[in-house]
């Protein structure tokens, strides 16, 4: 199952670890200090222009990343309960005339 993010952006829901709203946590010194290191270490990926609504902290290929994405949290966390198995509906279709 994969999860949009936004933009081109796209991760598969066995990698995301977390999801975070950006305007809580920036309130914390603590997740203040998270995102410089990240910034500094370059594992963030801005998905677009506009301002990011939500941080997604995901483990891919061993390598932490963090994405910031324009997309609210609370949307977020629902299509990640509404992710869609591509895999599955390819295979289920395969073959299918209709």
């Amino acid at each position: 199952m994969i999860l949009h993010l936004g933009g081109d952006a796209v991760v598969p829901m066995e990698y995301i670890i977390a999801i975070f709203d950006m305007e809580n946590s920036c309130d914390s010194a603590v997740n203040r200090e998270f995102i410089n290191i990240a910034r500094s270490e370059g594992i963030i990926k801005n998905i677009s222009e506009d301002s990011p609504k939500s941080l997604v902290l995901a483990e891919i290929n061993k390598k932490t990343m963090v994405f910031l994405s324009p997309i609210s949290s609370v949307t977020l966390m629902k299509r990640s309960r509404n992710a869609i198995d591509i895999s599955y509906n390819m295979l289920e279709n395969k073959g299918d005339t209709k």
